[in-house]
């Protein structure tokens, strides 16, 4: 999403406000259009040329941008100079934790990533030994771009992030490295690190880049080894008071046979929906997991544990990153779900039967969100989301429309699966940027 042409224009302010919003517009200009001479930030902003001079300098000074090349062979001079955004100014972590994995990304101001590194970890192991090898990991990563320390960290894991603490809701079940590994990375680092939902950092890159990339209100379903939502309305993502918005599991919805209770999500939406009921059900249709095939070129996620379960690897709509260490534990093998669904879509008419009544079933959470949210639109994610792809999508949309009123829109995922990482990676370029670029003024001294 661009920023608004001409924002800054007929707004009254205190010069000091003045400045700190005409340099904020020129630096989200920057990162959207890339280089911008002078004259060209002038016709974009609609500001004086002496207010676009003088916010030039003061965003050099500051370190935030810095002349990168010149606009036309044949032109020379100060208006000729293109103005881009020092993406190096600030080195940015994304993590995605799962329960025998962690991978982290590296990435500049601008969000692109510089180098990616996979660890395994043992979730039968002392917690201490997991922490030290997920650091030894962001080290690692960090070095192999020259970057001694982070500006920004994010982390994305399952469970319940207390909205008004940053802070795990809830560590019953949560691995007990995950808990240690945030704590370390705020002692041990000294700058701002984010903890998010994983499935809340998925919906990030699917509004961003992905199938959401066109709506302001919509909701991610995850369908995974369990299931999950995330919640955008209006632009804004949406976690309730608790940091429990989209816990869909624990959803009462007709077919299970029972409740599902405190503690516990069985008998529930994720008793149609989770990993282990879909591979029921494909038995039902004469799907047997030993049957099916992962078709080349299938993402394949790695094992993990959880109410959510995203997907790693680099998905099959993703470039692989720029540069960086190499990934220490590939994927071999998509979970048998997956599976099932890539090699039913794959099969046509023969596997339309199961598809149908997968879908029957997503249907059913679909339109419990939809009636109490009227999103209009709905992303199918996760690795069944993305195995499933449009044919799924396309029947989970029928069913809806049997079941709603309300218009919605059905899509698969579009980010692959990478979801998370890449979501995590932006949450740590928003926040970064949002410090870096807010700081730009007199008398305010930028970040070193």
């Amino acid at each position: 999403m661009h920023p608004p042409r001409a924002a800054a224009a007929g707004r009254t302010a205190s010069p000091t406000t003045a400045r700190l919003i005409n340099d904020r517009l020129a630096l989200q200009l920057l990162q959207s259009e890339g280089p911008l001479t002078a004259g060209q930030l002038k016709s974009l902003t609609g500001l004086s040329r002496p207010t676009v001079a003088d916010l030039v300098e003061r965003l050099q000074e500051a370190g935030l941008i810095t002349v990168v090349g010149e606009s036309g062979a044949q032109r020379r001079g100060p208006n000729a100079r293109l103005y881009g955004i020092v993406a190096d100014r600030a080195h940015l972590v994304g993590l995605d934790l799962r329960t025998h994995s962690a991978t982290v990304a590296v990435a500049d101001l601008l969000g692109r990533v510089r180098a990616e590194h996979t660890v395994l970890i043992d979730p039968d192991g002392a917690p201490d030994t997991a922490v030290a090898t997920a650091l030894a990991a962001v080290d690692k990563a960090l070095a192999a771009v020259g970057a001694h320390a982070p500006h920004t960290v994010a982390v994305g894991a399952p469970g319940l992030v207390d909205p008004a603490t940053g802070r795990f809701g809830g560590t019953d079940w949560i691995p007990s490295w995950h808990v240690g590994l945030v704590g370390a990375l705020r002692a041990r680092t000294g700058v701002p690190v984010l903890l998010e939902n994983e499935v809340n950092l998925a919906a990030i890159a699917e509004q961003r880049d992905g199938a959401a990339h066109d709506r302001d209100t919509f909701v991610l379903l995850w369908l995974g080894q369990g299931t999950g939502a995330a919640v955008v309305l209006d632009g804004t993502l949406r976690r309730g008071a608790s940091g429990g918005t989209g816990e869909i599991g624990f959803l009462p919805v007709p077919g299970t046979g029972a409740l599902p209770s405190a503690s516990g999500c069985d008998g529930g939406f994720h008793s149609l929906a989770g990993s282990a009921a879909i591979c029921a059900l494909a038995a039902e249709h004469g799907m047997p997991y030993g049957a099916a095939v992962d078709p080349k070129g299938a993402d394949a996620p790695s094992p993990g544990t959880g109410v959510h379960e995203p997907p790693s690897g680099t998905g099959a709509n993703e470039p692989p990153s720029d540069t960086g260490a190499p990934t220490e534990a590939p994927p071999t093998e998509a979970p048998p779900a997956e599976s099932l669904v890539r090699s039913a879509v794959a099969a046509g008419d023969a596997g339309a039967a199961f598809l149908d009544a997968l879908a029957a079933r997503i249907a059913l959470g679909v339109a419990a969100v939809c009636a109490v949210l009227d999103p209009g639109c709905v992303v199918l994610g996760g690795e069944i989301g993305r195995g499933g792809g449009a044919a799924l999508a396309d029947r989970v949309a029928s069913h809806l429309a049997r079941l709603s009123p309300l218009r919605t829109d059905v899509r698969a995922g579009a980010v692959g699966g990478r979801a998370v990482l890449l979501g995590a990676v932006l949450a740590a370029r928003d926040a970064a940027q949002n410090e870096l670029f807010g700081a730009a003024g007199p008398g305010v001294s930028p970040r070193p």
